[in-house]
């Protein structure tokens, strides 16, 4: 793990700088309940984590940027000019933090300068628990604190959404950018996407742990079927729309579903908003559990949750499906489901401290078993949202 110091000097000889860089960061994010409500109107319930994204940086007297990722090293020193912020493939990586500063720039109506940026990120690549947003907002703390813009966290939060979505073009929510932006160590929030009105609950997991499994089989989120559960969720709506004055699934309760469901006419299109509106009461039910201390309570949401991404959704695959069942299967697990966008990706479990090694050894043979190679483990902490270290 590089250390604030050690990324220092890593600056300093890659920039040939003797100044010394403000260092800031940002989280990445796993969503313990929620999955595939953001866009369908509804609650989500994420969490920051303590992995992230370090972003280092100088101002400059001129106006070019320079950026630098010890992830990518290979990329070497990219360079644009703050006048010349467009997207560009060739920038590969590099078009998240451009993205940002250009969007900044115009919503801040500032003189910026150039400036020196070193990144780290320490989130597993692939692993879907937001590697984007987190460099999003890594550099939007970063430009806000060089700068001294002092822009309000919601709207910058709103930025990194955008980046996302007109920058990048990766039809995403919110979510990833707000958990990252808003998070509070021991806490998650309870989310509504369409509002962004939230509330914190405390998470107290004293003899638990949140552990991690990366399936290790990479997921492109602008792939085909995103898109494609988003339309149909799209075309439910329409047809609920004939009778009831809805803008979205996350509307209905789940007797105004039931009452009427048979007004959307094809099946499928019913699943998929069946689960998007009892997913959505799920992350409602998942605040009350929490805020009684009911963590057995949580974890059976989790687990149905997990049903229905699998039937309903049906987003989960072969790996997400091995995991969670072996975790089911496990003593001392309260809860597992996959979390993200799924088609592979991770999955996450609630397990007893003392039986986390045990848990992980047992998952990953059987995994082994059924798809043919291993999955990789973190026991995760929940840390604070983006800030200046």
């Amino acid at each position: 793990m590089n250390t604030t110091t050690n990324l220092i000097k890593e600056f300093q000889a890659i920039f040939m700088s003797a100044e010394t860089p403000r260092v800031f960061f940002a989280p990445g994010r796993m969503n313990l309940i929620g999955e595939h409500t953001d866009y369908n109107g509804g609650h989500v319930f994420p969490a920051s984590l303590s992995f992230g994204t370090y972003a280092l940086g100088c101002k400059r007297d001129d106006q070019l940027l320079r950026f630098y990722s010890l992830n990518f090293p290979e990329t070497g020193i990219i360079e644009c000019d703050l006048n010349s912020l467009s997207f560009d493939e060739a920038a590969g990586w590099a078009n998240y933090p451009k993205g940002m500063v250009l969007y900044m720039k115009e919503a801040s109506n500032s003189a910026l300068h150039g400036a020196d940026i070193l990144f780290y990120g320490n989130i597993p690549n692939g692993a879907g628990l937001s590697s984007s947003a987190s460099i999003e907002l890594a550099t939007g703390v970063l430009v806000n604190g060089l700068f001294g813009l002092n822009m309000e966290r919601i709207p910058m939060v709103q930025l990194g959404q955008k980046v996302e979505n007109e920058y990048i073009g990766v039809n995403s929510g919110i979510m990833d950018q707000f958990a990252i932006g808003m998070g509070k160590e021991n806490h998650a929030i309870l989310l509504n996407c369409q509002t962004l009105d939230y509330r914190y609950a405390p998470i107290v997991l004293e003899n638990h742990s949140v552990v991690i499994i990366n399936t290790n089989k990479q997921r492109t989120l602008a792939g085909s079927k995103y898109n494609e559960r988003r339309s149909q969720c799209e075309e439910a709506v329409k047809e609920l729309q004939q009778k009831l004055p809805i803008s979205s699934l996350g509307e209905l309760s789940a007797l105004q579903f039931e009452e009427n469901k048979q007004l959307i006419t094809d099946p499928i299109n019913r699943k998929r908003a069946k689960h998007a509106v009892f997913e959505n009461l799920r992350t409602l039910e998942a605040l009350e559990k929490l805020q009684q201390d009911d963590l057995a309570g949580f974890g059976q949401l989790m687990n149905e949750s997990h049903l229905s991404l699998r039937d309903d959704y049906e987003v989960t695959g072969i790996e997400l499906d091995t995991i969670v069942q072996a975790a089911w299967d496990q003593e001392g697990v309260i809860g597992a489901r996959m979390t993200g966008a799924g088609f592979g990706g991770c999955a996450i479990a609630i397990v007893e401290k003392d039986r986390v090694e045990e848990f992980k050894a047992n998952i990953n043979k059987k995994y082994h078993e059924v798809v043919g190679y291993e999955a990789t483990f973190y026991t995760a902490a929940i840390g604070d949202g983006a800030r200046e270290l």
